[in-house]
């Protein structure tokens, strides 16, 4: 392990401060969605920060309580209450740490650039977005409303306060955060005026003790992991993805490598853990994270001290903490918004391929409006089926006549499920010779659809009593062929030796 100095130790522990200020309204925002209490969700950012920062595989990225888990918890809570949302997170982390077994981790490398840029800008705006539910207030009917008045015009000064601190501060020393430094002059500020307006406390309290151990009080039985296993199983997907994409966005970001196996594994071990001692589970934050790579705390130590200190919020510090004006931390992330949004893709949309602007702004479109793993799962889909489509139009073919007189088809390129229709037009078995050739060697068959169509290509030159002769194909292929096996013509030192996609081969 490489040694730590003096100011990086500074660094790490004053950006671990700043995030941890930053994710108790965040936290708390999360419980509420997801219908549980405060603490629940605090706690929940307490064990999963610690034990991911301490045994993680990406050093400085935050992991806690999520938006995107918490929308789908809501439902569990509600039908059949918070217990059984303790079991699913328990069930939710061993899922992980067997996905972790199984190195699940390299899934990241089929999630292609314009996924992971749409991605991006898409939780961008997911954060921005998530800070105008701040704006809104509650009468002493119940009745809530768009903040408005002198009340707005505060909110939105201490916001534009906030942020120009955190753009000019770096200009005059940057031995302190910015965020930091926002945070506090803004919360002093309010405290020595008396100014009115939305605190921390207005969310909920934060006081509490130490998180204890608990059993979730559920029935061991078969109802009860049918009821919890597709809420687990679609948390610990959510989580996979979401922290996956935040590790590889850090990796980009700092110019080095974290372990996605390691940071998976640690995940799950911390959701489990925090499944029995009353959280709501939790994975990777992309704006808590933003928030201390721009700090430049790239350490675990980081993470640990952030959990920390939200644990001593907890216990000692509350009534400071519920004082701290939500306009100042509103700022905090309407700056890691701005940061994090990828602002030279709108420029380069116009000059990349068509289809891969098309995957960047629907991804980020459906991370808006819906969810973030059905929106990375349509980019990869959208942009396998661009893939498909672009190779199944380089299937090619030049013919010529040999010495024998025999008709030969030198095809190029890759014969799949979507080139077979303009493979089967390029030959004309009532118009060929009586001997014709195909010849594969420049090209490879890949899947059984593609075996099919030469079988059915067979079929059309047997019925027109013509012969057909196969060269250079993979012995799978012969294995597979039916009509047109004895057609092969096998040259054991020239023939090539690849693997189709097809599971009738033992």
């Amino acid at each position: 392990m490489k040694s730590i100095s003096a100011q990086e130790i500074k660094i790490n522990i004053l950006g671990g401060l700043t995030v941890a200020l930053a994710m108790v309204p965040e936290a708390i925002a999360f419980a509420l969605v997801a219908h549980v209490s405060p603490l629940t969700g605090l706690y929940a950012a307490f064990i999963v920060a610690l034990i991911t920062s301490a045994f993680g595989g990406r050093p400085g990225m935050i992991s806690g309580a999520t938006g995107a888990l918490a929308v789908v918890m809501v439902a569990l809570v509600i039908t059949h209450g918070v217990e059984y949302l303790f079991a699913t997170v328990v069930l939710m982390g061993i899922l992980q740490v067997l996905f972790a077994t199984a190195k699940l981790g390299k899934l990241i490398r089929m999630v292609p650039y314009p996924v992971m840029l749409g991605f991006v800008n898409g939780l961008a705006i997911v954060i921005f977005l998530a800070q105008f539910s701040h704006f809104k207030v509650t009468d002493a009917d119940g009745v809530t409303t768009w903040m408005s008045g002198q009340a707005l015009y505060v909110m939105g000064g201490l916001i534009a306060l906030t942020m120009a601190i955190i753009y000019l501060f770096p200009k005059i020393t940057k031995a302190v955060p910015a965020t930091l430094v926002g945070i506090l002059v803004v919360s002093l500020l309010v405290a020595f005026t008396g100014i009115e307006t939305k605190t921390v406390g207005d969310l909920g309290s934060i006081a509490g003790g130490l998180p204890t151990f608990h059993i979730p009080s559920v029935d061991l039985s078969f109802e009860t992991l049918r009821i919890i296993f597709p809420y687990a199983l679609i948390l610990a997907a959510i989580g996979l993805i979401e922290s996956l994409l935040t590790l590889n966005l850090i990796d980009e970001m700092t110019d080095t490598r974290g372990q996605p196996n390691r940071e998976y594994m640690a995940q799950g071990a911390a959701n489990i853990v925090t499944g029995f001692f009353g959280g709501m589970g939790g994975c990777a934050m992309i704006g808590q994270s933003m928030i201390n790579v721009n700090n430049g705390a790239l350490r675990r130590l980081s993470g640990i001290s952030m959990s920390l200190f939200l644990l001593s919020f907890i216990l000692f510090g509350s009534g400071l903490i519920e004082a701290i004006p939500l306009a100042a931390l509103i700022g905090v992330m309407f700056f890691v918004s701005e940061k994090t949004f990828e602002w030279g893709s709108l420029a380069a949309l116009k000059k990349i391929p068509r289809y891969d602007a098309i995957i960047v702004v629907a991804v980020t479109v459906v991370t808006v409006f819906t969810d973030l793993a059905i929106a990375v799962i349509l980019g990869i889909v959208i942009a396998a089926l661009v893939f498909a489509w672009q190779h199944a139009k380089r299937i090619n073919v030049k013919t010529y006549t040999d010495d024998r007189g025999w008709k030969v088809y030198e095809l190029e390129g890759s014969l799949f499920f979507a080139s077979i229709a303009q493979f089967q037009n390029l030959f004309g078995p009532k118009e060929d010779p009586e001997h014709v050739v195909i010849e594969f060697r420049r090209s490879k068959v890949v899947d059984h659809s593609a075996v099919e169509a030469i079988d059915t290509l067979a079929s059309r030159y047997q019925a027109e009593g013509k012969r057909l002769h196969l060269r250079h194909l993979s012995p799978d292929c012969l294995e597979l062929l039916e009509k047109a096996k004895y057609m092969v013509e096998v040259n054991s030192y020239e023939d090539p030796h690849y693997h189709i996609a097809d599971d009738k081969l033992g």
